[in-house]
């Protein structure tokens, strides 16, 4: 699944003090402040905000990301980092992709989300390939309007039963390409460093920091 980013944009340096996470996933939240740790700002989740949840209406990843980030800066009147990112499924044409939290269903459900891709790859029949990625798209929001993005990918594949009681979402059934354990069996600072949030985060690095 493609991201379709925007053009070439001139980058703008993030200065250091309150950044809003515009998410309200505490898994997804831990993980950027993680990685947002060494490099001076201040980070300040959307929910302790009480900042809305927009729907999202776009058709990429990138565009998803971007709605949300401009929000949480309009709103907040500060600088704003939005991820938007899913697990997309080759045999399933590439879902669950941008609706990879919906399918977890109105209580973030992932243990039935990671059901229903098992589900959907047996009725696919037994020779069904496996193979899936992660996708990241980050977007960086300013009050002013503008807006930086960053991409990030990993490719694995599936396992069945899901292994492993760490990450979130569907860590527990990816296993990334040349490793032999899950996201979700893999020590939490290990996978900052290798995951498709990781490889997003290490071009916003460069170039805003």
């Amino acid at each position: 699944m493609s991201l379709d980013l925007p053009g070439p944009q001139a980058v703008r340096k993030l200065q250091p003090g309150r950044l809003v996470i515009a998410s309200h996933n505490p898994g997804k939240v831990r993980e950027i402040r993680a990685l947002l740790g060494p490099y001076g700002v201040e980070p300040v989740s959307a929910a302790e905000l009480d900042l809305p949840e927009p729907e999202e209406t776009g058709t990429t990843f990138v565009a998803n990301a971007e709605l949300k980030a401009r929000q949480a800066a309009d709103l907040s009147g500060l600088p704003a980092l939005a991820d938007d990112s899913g697990l997309c499924v080759e045999a399933l044409g590439g879902d669950p992709g941008i609706f990879s939290a919906r399918w977890a269903g109105e209580n973030k459900d992932f243990a039935e989300a990671m059901r229903r891709v098992h589900a959907a790859l047996e009725a696919a029949g037994p020779d069904a390939p496996r193979d899936a990625h992660f996708i990241c798209a980050l977007a960086l929001a300013w009050p002013d309007g503008h807006v930086e993005w960053f991409e990030g990918r990993v490719d694995g594949t599936l396992v069945w039963p899901p292994r492993g009681d760490k990450g979130f979402g569907y860590d527990p059934m990816f296993q990334m390409e040349g490793m032999g354990r899950t996201f979700g069996e893999i020590d939490p600072d290990n996978k900052h460093g290798i995951s498709h949030r990781a490889k997003a985060f290490e071009q916003l690095v460069k170039a805003v920091f």
